[in-house]
């Protein structure tokens, strides 16, 4: 199944997955781990356990580095 995953603020990639492939597995094949980001469909976020269902999926980084200001 290829899915269109457009990693909000970054990038949109195509993936190549199984058919019984989770939005998990999702997640892990954009080279990120699930306690990091989240699928969404339509704007609402899935389970990650559900078998992906759709050809174009959102993935929003909840966890993202920045510069700080410490004052130097």
């Amino acid at each position: 199944m290829n899915v269109t995953v457009d990693i909000v603020g970054e990038e949109t990639a195509e993936y190549d997955l199984p058919d019984d492939a989770t939005y998990d597995d999702l997640i892990r094949a954009t080279g990120y781990h699930p306690q990091e980001a989240s699928a969404l469909v339509d704007g609402a976020p899935v389970p990650g356990d559900r078998v992906v269902d759709a050809k174009e999926v959102q993935l929003l980084r909840l966890i993202k580095g920045g510069a700080t200001d410490c004052g130097a």
